[in-house]
C-alpha cells in the first residue's frame, strides 16, 4: 500500500520472489516530483539484483568522494564513496521523481499495467485467519473499494495509516526544529562534479550540493540538488505538507537569498544557484520513535511507514529498499504469511532502528558538527572511527555489502509463478 519508491520496489520484489502483488496510491497520478536523493551500495545492489542496473545508470549519476566542509569552504573530512571506496556496486545521486517513474514502469512492465492503482484512499483493514480485507475510498467517484489479499504490506510514509491503526495511541512525527530548503538548479560542476557537499556544522546550519544530471548537451550545465537547513524559519504557514515525494512550503527567492548571505563558499555560486531554481521547497525534518512492533498477523510495514529517520547518513530511502528485499525472502522461505511477516521483523525492525536512533545523534555527521565545536578538523582516525561505526550499524560496510548472501529467491527452470 502506498505507490512511492518504497511501495514500488516492494512489488517488484515480491514479484521476483514469486507471488503476485497490488500496489494501491492515494494520489491521483504518480507524477515525478520531488528532488535529489541518494542509494548508497547496499540498495543499489538489492536494485541490481531486481534487473534495474541498465536504468539506474541511465538516470543516475556516481558520486565518487563526501567531502565534508566548514562554512568558509575549506575541506574538514572526505571519504571515497561507491566503487572507489571498494564496494562492488556504485552510490547513485538520482532525482527522486526520475526514480520513482523508472520503477513505476517496470512495475507496470513486469506485473501488468494494472498492477498500480491511484487515486484510492486508504481507509482501514480488517484481518482474519485467511486474509486480510482493505477499505479504500476512490477519490474521483466517492465510493468505496474493498480488496482482499493473503498479506497487508503499509509503505505509506511518515503519516501512514497503517501504521496509525496498529499503533493508534502514538501521535504526530516528532520534530527537531529544522527545516530542508531544498531546490535543483542548473549550475556549473563543484569540486570535480562527483562530490557530495556538506558544509556547515549542526542540523540546522548545514549547506549540502551534489550533482544528479548530467549535461542534457555538450557545453550545458549539469542539474545540482541543493539543501539548505535553518533552525528558525520565516514566518509564514508551517512546514506540515508531506515528506520529501510530495510540496512543501514554497520559499521565495528573496527568503532563500537572505539566508544564504552569511555563506562564504568559494566553489559555488550561491546566489545564481537561488536565481535558477524553479522552485525552492521548505520540508521539517521528522522522524518518529522507534517501534517495538512492526507486524501483527497478516499486516507489516516497510519503508518510512515503519521507520521515518532525520536525514544524517543517506540511508532513509536505502533501508526501504532492503526491506523490500528482506520481506520476499522471507515470504519465499516460510511456511505461512504470519511466520514470514514475523521474520521479517525480528530480521529489520531492530537494526533500522538503530540507525533511526543513531541518526538522532547525528549519524556519520556527528564528524561535521565536532569539528565546528573545536574549530577545525577532527583527528583523521576518530573521523574515520565515527563513519566505519555508522556503516557497520546500517550493515553498509564494503564488507558487509559486498559478502553478504543475496536475498534472491532463486526459481528452478519451469517452476510457475505462484
Amino acid at each position: 500500500m502506498g505507490g512511492g519508491i518504497a511501495g514500488l520496489t516492494c512489488a517488484l520484489s515480491l514479484h521476483a520472489a514469486g507471488f503476485p502483488a497490488r500496489v494501491y496510491e492515494g494520489a491521483r497520478t504518480v507524477e515525478a516530483v520531488g528532488v535529489g536523493i541518494n542509494l548508497l551500495p547496499h540498495a543499489v545492489r538489492e536494485l541490481a539484483e531486481l534487473g534495474l542496473a541498465g536504468e539506474l545508470a541511465f538516470i543516475a549519476l556516481p558520486p565518487h568522494r563526501l567531502s565534508y566542509r566548514d562554512r568558509t569552504g575549506e575541506p574538514v573530512w572526505e571519504e571515497p564513496l561507491g566503487l572507489t571506496a571498494g564496494y562492488r556496486w556504485p552510490q547513485y545521486s538520482v532525482h527522486r521523481g526520475h526514480l520513482q517513474m523508472t520503477l513505476l514502469a517496470a512495475v507496470r512492465e513486469r506485473l501488468g499495467p494494472d498492477s498500480v492503482r491511484t487515486g484510492l484512499r486508504f481507509q482501514r483493514f480488517e484481518q482474519s485467519a485467511d486474509g486480510v480485507r482493505s477499505h479504500f475510498l476512490d477519490r474521483a467517484s466517492g465510493l468505496p473499494v474493498v480488496d482482499d489479499a493473503d498479506v497487508l504490506v503499509g509503505c505509506d510514509g511518515v503519516d501512514s495509516a497503517v501504521r496509525a491503526q496498529l499503533h493508534p495511541d502514538e501521535g504526530a512525527p516528532n520534530r527537531n526544529g529544522v527545516h530542508m530548503w531544498r531546490g535543483v538548479a542548473r549550475h556549473p560542476h563543484v569540486l570535480g562534479g562527483r562530490s557530495i557537499v556538506v558544509a556547515g556544522g549542526t542540523p540546522g546550519a548545514k549547506f549540502v550540493a551534489y550533482p544528479i544530471e548530467d549535461p542534457a548537451a555538450e557545453g550545458g550545465e549539469p542539474l545540482l540538488n541543493w539543501v539548505l537547513e535553518v533552525r528558525h524559519g520565516p514566518s509564514g504557514p508551517p512546514a506540515d505538507g508531506p515528506g520529501p515525494g510530495g510540496t512543501g512550503r514554497r520559499v521565495t527567492t528573496a527568503e532563500a537569498r537572505a539566508a544564504l548571505a552569511s555563506w562564504d563558499l568559494p566553489w559555488i555560486d550561491l546566489a545564481a544557484l537561488v536565481e535558477r531554481s524553479p522552485a525552492i521547497l521548505e520540508y521539517p525534518m521528522l522522524d518518529r520513535d522507534p517501534l517495538p512492533r512492526w507486524s501483527f498477523g497478516r499486516v507489516t510495514l516497510l519503508g518510512d511507514a515503519a521507520h521515518p529517520m532525520f536525514p544524517m547518513g543517506m540511508n532513509g530511502g536505502s533501508q526501504s529498499v532492503v526491506d523490500t528485499r528482506v520481506l520476499a525472502w522471507c515470504l519465499a522461505r516460510e511456511s505461512g504469511p504470519v511466520a514470514a511477516l514475523r521474520r521479517y521483523d525480528g530480521m529489520r525492525r531492530e537494526v533500522v532502528n538503530a540507525v533511526v536512533t543513531a541518526n538522532r545523534d547525528l549519524g556519520p555527521e556527528e564528524i561535521i558538527a565536532r569539528a565546528a565545536d573545536r574549530g577545525g578538523p577532527l583527528p583523521t582516525a576518530h573521523a574515520d572511527r565515527i563513519a566505519h561505526r555508522y556503516r557497520e550499524l546500517a550493515q553498509a560496510t564494503v564488507a558487509q555489502v559486498n559478502t553478504h548472501p543475496s536475498w534472491t529467491v532463486p526459481h528452478p527452470a519451469g517452476e510457475p509463478v505462484r
